[in-house]
């Protein structure tokens, strides 16, 4: 069922895939996510404005950051990241993405992406932490559960 009304952000989840979009793997111990998009604007006044700004639409792009606690023992954490990034097998590919919540009739948003950052951190009595950036490579499609 869809979700209705305003929900708790436990619901969303960040996912991962190595086969082109086919399976997808939720990147495990995540406490936070966020899918940002946005569109450039070129500027497009002219004489013809009448002293107002006038801007195209320009190339869309969306980036993905998340946070979450390492457990080398999850189906998808920040090793699986770093090799994406820097592996010698996988290093600079391209992976896919998934973000949404998993309830039927919800609207979930897919993309290829690179790895483009990854903070890798352990502070004295606290769990090992890991938070990143992906970048979107070409379109982003929305889809419903």
């Amino acid at each position: 069922m869809a979700t209705t009304g305003v929900f708790n952000g436990t619901k969303m989840i960040l996912q991962m895939s190595t086969d082109d979009g086919v399976g997808y793997t939720t990147i495990g111990h995540a406490t936070s996510s966020s899918f940002s998009f946005s569109m450039d604007t070129p500027e497009a006044t002219s004489k013809d404005s009448g002293g107002y700004q006038e801007v195209i639409a320009g190339s869309r792009s969306g980036e993905v950051s998340f946070d979450g606690l390492v457990a080398y023992d999850d189906s998808w954490d920040v090793d699986n990241f770093l090799d994406y990034m820097i592996g010698s097998s996988n290093g600079r590919s391209y992976l896919y993405v998934s973000w949404g919540t998993a309830s039927t009739g919800d609207k979930y948003y897919t993309a290829k992406c690179y790895v483009s950052s990854i903070e890798y951190s352990g502070e004295a009595e606290n769990p090992v932490t890991y938070s990143g950036s992906l970048i979107i490579s070409g379109s982003i499609t929305t889809n419903t559960r």
